[in-house]
């Protein structure tokens, strides 16, 4: 799995950081963010299918 960086303001750090952890809904930070994007992901696959964007498979 490719490894990539990014910048994160604080703030969204420290809401992401109250959902990691052993009393979290997530493992670690990673795991969250994977999640995130693939929730992104299919909300802007929605939006496309609804606007006839999206190529059938």
């Amino acid at each position: 799995m490719p490894d990539i960086s990014v910048g994160i303001p604080e703030e969204l750090l420290s809401d992401l950081d109250e959902h990691v952890g052993n009393d979290g809904k997530f493992v670690n930070r990673s795991d969250a963010i994977r999640a995130s994007i693939r929730k992104t992901l299919d909300v802007l696959d929605e939006i496309d299918s609804r606007h006839g964007r999206l190529e059938d498979e």
